[in-house]
């Protein structure tokens, strides 16, 4: 897997580059507060497959309620696993990079996401922003005591909830932008896992070379080592970068970023980021 402050940096800047580019749709017609809670969602979600690896750093984010979860869910990802294999599948547990790991617990999570909010009066939402800011936060802080921390990540993720709330107040929400946002986040965390040298299953159970677990991946020379210089000196503060130039793009869109206006930008640039 890439390392936590990357893949949520991932979730980030993905949901800002579909939120960037697609001001003519739908989902470009966002309220701040949807965007707001949308980016953090994405960028929790981004955490969220590798739930299914007890020992991993985001099992940890609220300590025994996480890792008993996380438990049960590579328990199950080991059983489909064992169940859907192919002789050409390798011999494996299957409970890491399983079931958590494909398009169809990314859609799934983004489904049950979007009827949540939608059938909720609007506290599931508040909670749901508070799971997923922990998943973030603790994917960015990963360097944390995962048994001591999990305090501080709980604090952390309901202040961050409680700002939000303060800040956007009862400006209007899409249940379906936020069931988009967790999608986007699980496939840039997809697409992470797959750069690297184990590959990723995303397309299960398509039946791919026998495989219908094929990990997909690039050429073995386009694939990072996990915490290595590529991605620590190059991908990582590329995201990074990239999440925040296309974060304050579509928060100037939307009116939450006015003084982008106050910049000596090119009137290219200005053209692109306000079109007419």
């Amino acid at each position: 897997m890439a390392t936590g402050p990357t893949h949520a940096m991932s979730g980030l800047a993905a949901w800002a580059a579909v939120t960037a580019l697609a001001d003519t749709h739908a989902i470009g017609q966002l309220s701040p507060k949807t965007w707001v809670v949308g980016a953090t969602l994405s960028a929790g979600a981004a955490l969220l497959p590798d739930i299914d690896h007890p020992k991993s750093t985001v099992a940890s984010t609220f300590g025994a309620i996480s890792r008993g979860t996380s438990a049960g869910i590579s328990g199950f990802s080991g059983f489909l696993y064992r169940l859907t294999r192919t002789k050409r599948d390798s011999n494996r547990e299957g409970t890491h990079r399983g079931f958590t790991h494909t398009v169809v617990f990314a859609v799934l999570a983004g489904l049950i996401t979007t009827a949540i909010v939608q059938t909720s009066e609007g506290a599931a939402l508040g909670v749901l922003m508070f799971f997923f800011a922990g998943l973030a936060v603790r994917g960015l802080l990963h360097t944390w005591s995962s048994n001591r921390d999990a305090l501080l990540i709980t604090v952390a993720s309901l202040l961050l909830t409680l700002a939000c709330w303060a800040w956007a107040g009862d400006q209007p929400t899409d249940a379906a932008a936020f069931g988009l946002a967790v999608m986007i986040g699980c496939i840039a965390h997809f697409i992470g896992d797959a750069i690297t040298e184990q590959g990723c299953p995303m397309l299960w159970p398509v039946p791919l070379g026998g495989k219908t677990w094929f990990p997909v991946a690039p050429p073995k020379l386009l694939r990072m080592k996990t915490g290595g210089k590529v991605e620590m000196v190059l991908v990582g503060p590329g995201l990074t970068i990239a999440a925040m130039a296309l974060s304050s793009v579509v928060l100037y869109r939307i009116g939450a970023a006015p003084w982008l206006a106050q910049l000596d930008l090119p009137s290219e640039v200005m053209s692109w980021i306000a079109p007419s």
